[in-house]
C-alpha cells in the first residue's frame, strides 16, 4: 500500500485510542505499523518475511510500544488484542476470516479484495453466495466501506479492494446445538449448491453420523429437505444442523 490516506481511514474506521491493543497482520515494511503506533497503546505487528521482519525491528526498535512478531498469524499463539487493523496478504483471506471466528475481539478493519469482500455479503442464492457467507452472518456484522482502488498499490494487483469493517454478533443471530457441527455441515453442503438439500446431505449424515441405509430416510425427514442448497439462508442451516443434532 503506498496511498498514505488509506492508512488514516483505516485508523477513523477502527476509532482507535490509546487503551487499544491493535494486530497488524503482515505488517511488511510498517508504513501502517507506523501510524497505528502514534494512536494506539499497542501494536502486534505480526510478520512472516525474515528480511522484512529484520526491517522491522530496525524501524521499530526504539519504539516501546510496537512487539514485532514472527511468524504465519494463522499458527501463532499472540498476545490477547481488542482490535485488528491490517492489510494482510490476500492469499489468507478465507483462512484469516475463519481465524477470527475463534477470537475475542471488539472490531477488525482490513483491506481485503472486492470480489472476496462480496462473498462475505453475498445475498442468498447469487453466484458470490456460499458457505463463508453463511458462516461469516452467523459470526459478524460485516460492513463494506471504502473502496481502494488498484493503483493504491505497488507492485499493482490486478483488481481493486475495499476496506472492510467486521464487528462480533453479540449474541449470535440464532441458536445452534453444536457450532462445530453447523460449520462442518455448512461447508459439505456447499461443495453441492445446485443440488436438493436431501440429497446433498446424504453422504454428510452417512459420514458424520455412521448411518448408511438409513440417511436417505433421515434427508428426507430434515427441515428443507426439498430445496437447493444455494437457496436456503443462514437461520436455514442452522435449523438444519440443529435437527441433525437432535
Amino acid at each position: 500500500m503506498v496511498e498514505p490516506s488509506i492508512f488514516q481511514l483505516l485508523i477513523n474506521y477502527a476509532s482507535l485510542c490509546k487503551n487499544d491493543v491493535v494486530l497488524d497482520i503482515g505488517a511488511g515494511l510498517g508504513f501502517l505499523t507506523r501510524f497505528l503506533a502514534e494512536k494506539c497503546g499497542r501494536v502486534l505487528a505480526v510478520e512472516v518475511d525474515n528480511g522484512l521482519v529484520r526491517i522491522l525491528h530496525e524501524q521499530f526498535g526504539a519504539l516501546p510500544n510496537v512487539e514485532v512478531i514472527k511468524g504465519d498469524v494463522l499458527r501463532l499463539s499472540l498476545p490477547a488484542f481488542n482490535k485488528v487493523v491490517s492489510i494482510p496478504p490476500y492469499n489468507i483471506s478465507s483462512a484469516l476470516i475463519q481465524w477470527l471466528f475463534n477470537k475475542k475481539f471488539e472490531c477488525a478493519v482490513s483491506v481485503f479484495q472486492k470480489e472476496f469482500a462480496n462473498r462475505l455479503v453475498a445475498p442468498v442464492g447469487s453466484e458470490d453466495y456460499g458457505w463463508l457467507t453463511v458462516l461469516t452472518y452467523y459470526h459478524f456484522d460485516v460492513e463494506l466501506l471504502d473502496d481502494v482502488p488498484k493503483s493504491f498499490f505497488y507492485p499493482q494487483p490486478e483488481i481493486d479492494s475495499i476496506i472492510v469493517r467486521l464487528k462480533p454478533k453479540l449474541p449470535p443471530p440464532f441458536r445452534l446445538e453444536d457450532e462445530a457441527l453447523f460449520m462442518k455441515l455448512v461447508q459439505a453442503l456447499f461443495t453441492q449448491r445446485n443440488r436438493k438439500v436431501r440429497n446433498a446431505i446424504q453422504p454428510f449424515i452417512k459420514r458424520e453420523h455412521k448411518l448408511s441405509r438409513e440417511a436417505v430416510k433421515v434427508a428426507g425427514s430434515l427441515p428443507f429437505h426439498d430445496r437447493r442448497v444455494r437457496e436456503l439462508a443462514p437461520e436455514d442451516f442452522g435449523e438444519l444442523a440443529n435437527a441433525l443434532v437432535n
